[in-house]
């Protein structure tokens, strides 16, 4: 699945989240077996400096423990199960935590998947700009295309561009003229933006040199509406549910493989 195809591409939000633990590696797998060609997954920075994938910064939702992501090493956090018991009852008690370079090891076995990686405001904020989008630029620049580093903080694709890496993207969290400039000036190859914040289904999308990523859309009409308005990535924690609805299905990318 390379980046420049020109159909769209449905994109799993921290993989198959809906019926699988978010961010964990048996989601992220599940959704590629699934059928999507695209993931997005989320990074925050252990006590010890290293990429780990979880949305939030403290470990209380996921994992139903206390504590923040920064008060653990990587070796304790990927030993601390990420099942989502209290929303998934015990079938993913083995799920862990996982560091960023096990998913990069998982998605060796599906070169043509795209993933989006999502660097989190909490890591930037506690860790600064330039060290934390050093290291995952050390890790994701040798795969190419294949991975896009995206954030919410436009300094973030900003450096990373400079740094080299292929593809950037920006999360715009406010839809404005403020916005709307930053997205001009920054000028990145995906805009990503939650849909309902978007005042009107026909209003004119921000025209510029980016694709449009929209989340977090579970309906099929919906996302087939934003598909006929040019918008190429459609972000969903429900990807069951859009795969199941075979007139969106036939205006998708083809299914990733496997090697």
């Amino acid at each position: 699945m390379t980046f420049s195809e020109d159909y769209p591409q449905l994109i799993a939000h921290r993989g198959y989240s809906e019926s699988y633990p978010e961010n964990t590696l048996t989601g992220l797998e599940a959704a590629l077996l699934a059928g999507v060609g695209c993931l997005e997954f989320d990074v925050q920075f252990s006590k010890d400096k290293v990429p780990v994938i979880i949305h939030d910064d403290s470990l209380e939702r996921t994992t139903g423990r206390s504590g923040k992501i920064n008060q653990f090493t990587a070796d304790q956090l990927t030993n601390i199960c990420a099942g989502e018991s209290r929303r998934l009852g015990d079938r993913f008690k083995s799920e862990t935590i996982p560091t960023l370079s096990r998913v990069l090891e998982l998605l060796d076995q599906w070169p043509r998947v795209t993933a989006f990686v999502e660097l989190k405001s909490e890591a930037i904020e506690l860790l600064g700009v330039e060290p934390v989008v050093q290291e995952l630029v050390s890790l994701l620049k040798p795969y190419g295309e294949q991975y896009v580093l995206i954030s919410s903080i436009a300094e973030a694709p900003a450096y990373a561009r400079k740094l080299g890496l292929n593809r950037v993207g920006w999360v715009v969290r406010h839809w404005d003229e403020q916005s709307r400039e930053m997205a001009q000036k920054l000028a990145p190859d995906v805009l990503f933006c939650n849909y309902k914040k978007i005042p009107d289904i026909d209003g004119v999308l921000w025209p510029g040199p980016w694709q449009w990523a929209l989340y977090d859309i579970v309906d099929p009409q919906v996302a087939l509406r934003w598909i006929s308005r040019g918008v190429k990535f459609i972000e969903s924690w429900d990807i069951g549910r859009l795969l199941a609805d075979q007139q969106l299905v036939s205006r998708l990318g083809k299914t990733a493989k496997k090697t």
